[in-house]
This record gives structure tokens, sequence and C-alpha cells, in this order.
């Protein structure tokens, strides 16, 4: 691999991304206990599964890099994550809101997947740089999902609110 200082840029990547997937689990539980509609709860439930794979790769990679998990990032990410949920119980429009909310999640992803790929590629990090593919695959795949599902979560808010059309 390359130089040192790559190297630890690329554990940084690696532990972010980690983070990152421990804050998406606690987000999808968050909209899964929230979310009424089998069909939904269906979709967010395979994605957590995906999800758990994530973090799961990510954190051997990390154990393979020499770098054990961040607690002050881990910290950050549950946080907000638990903080989110609180507020997700209390929230009205619950369906469209949980759709904007994994909708924005996922393209975060795809961009922290993109240049944590890049970033493998150039440290010569071909593990990595797989594992970011495979990770960022998934995460278009759902984006692409929630974008084909807006008419019907938009048709869940206004039932969820008694509002008929």
């Amino acid at each position: 691999m390359a130089d040192d200082k790559l190297r630890e840029k690329l554990a940084d990547y690696v532990e972010d991304a980690h983070a990152m997937e421990q804050n998406d689990l606690k987000m999808l539980d968050s909209i899964i206990s929230t979310t009424d509609d089998p069909q939904v709860k269906e979709m967010v439930q395979n994605h957590k599964r995906e999800t758990e794979d994530h973090e799961r790769r990510l954190r051997e990679r990390l154990e393979a890099l020499g770098r054990g998990t961040s607690t002050r990032k881990q910290a950050q990410a549950v946080g907000a994550a638990l903080l989110k949920g609180v507020g997700d119980k209390a929230r009205g429009d619950k369906a469209g809101k949980n759709a904007r909310d994994g909708y924005t999640a996922e393209h975060l992803e795809i961009a922290a997947y993109q240049l944590l790929e890049r970033l493998a590629k150039k440290a010569g990090d071909t593990e990595t740089a797989e594992i970011a593919r495979q990770n960022r695959s998934d995460e278009e795949h759902m984006a692409r999902r929630i974008d084909q599902s807006w008419d019907r979560t938009l048709d869940l808010t206004l039932e969820e609110n008694g509002i008929r059309v």
C-alpha cells in the first residue's frame, strides 16, 4: 500500500463510513418502528439487513487496517440517530418524512462510498475499494426504490393525516 499518511487517511474514511452505517442502523430501526405500511416496512427491513452487512464489512476492514472502531464517531452517530428516533415518534407525516430522510441518507452514503472507493484505489487497497463499491451499489438500489415510491409515500402521508384527494 502507499505511504503511511495515505493509509491513515484511508482508515479515517473507513472509520467514518462505519460510523455512518451504525447511525443508519438506528435510523432504520426508528423508521421500522414508525411505519404501519407492510410494503414499506418490508422494504426497510430488507435494507436494514443490507446495512448490517455493510457495517460488518467495514468493521472487518478496519481490523485489517489495524484500526478499531472510533468510540467518538460511533457516539456522535448513535446520538444523532437516537434524537431522530425520538422526533420520529412524535411527528406527523411519518411516511413522507421517513422517505425524505431515508432518501437523503442514501445519497449521503452514496457520496461517502464514492470517495472511499476512489481513495482506496489511489492507496492500492483493492479490497476496501470493492467493499465501497458493493455497499454503494446497495445504497443506489435503495435510493432508486425510494425514488420510485414517492406517489405511494404521498398517498400514505395524506391517508395518515385524514386528507382525501
